[in-house]
């Protein structure tokens, strides 16, 4: 349940960056809007994080989190703002994905 958990948090925290993004990109009260967006996403993620680490090493848990915000925000960022997908940024994702699911593997 804590490595759901961990998940979860960790793709709030793709969201508020998401958020932040957006913010940049909006006028007005839609600009407002965003950055609820991005306090909601970011509170959730860090009681979500807070609760994890109980039970889960910090270590572990804190470089799975921003492991996890890490790959999806560079994800969203090539996807939904048009960033470049060179070939050194998959292939260092990847590397990032691949040690994400080696703490996990090696984790008690």
């Amino acid at each position: 349940m804590n490595w759901t958990l961990l998940i979860i948090a960790g793709l709030f925290e793709v969201a508020f960056a998401a958020c932040l993004g957006k913010a940049k990109e909006a006028t007005g009260i839609e600009t407002s809007y965003w950055y609820i967006g991005f306090l909601v996403c970011l509170s959730i993620s860090m009681l979500l994080l807070i609760k994890v680490t109980q039970e889960l090493p910090i270590g572990t848990a804190y470089a799975v989190w921003t492991g996890i915000g890490a790959v999806g925000t560079v994800l969203i960022g090539i996807l939904i703002f048009k960033e470049p997908a060179t070939f050194w940024r998959l292939f260092f994702i990847t590397t990032l994905i691949i040690s994400i699911v080696g703490l996990k593997v090696v984790s008690h």
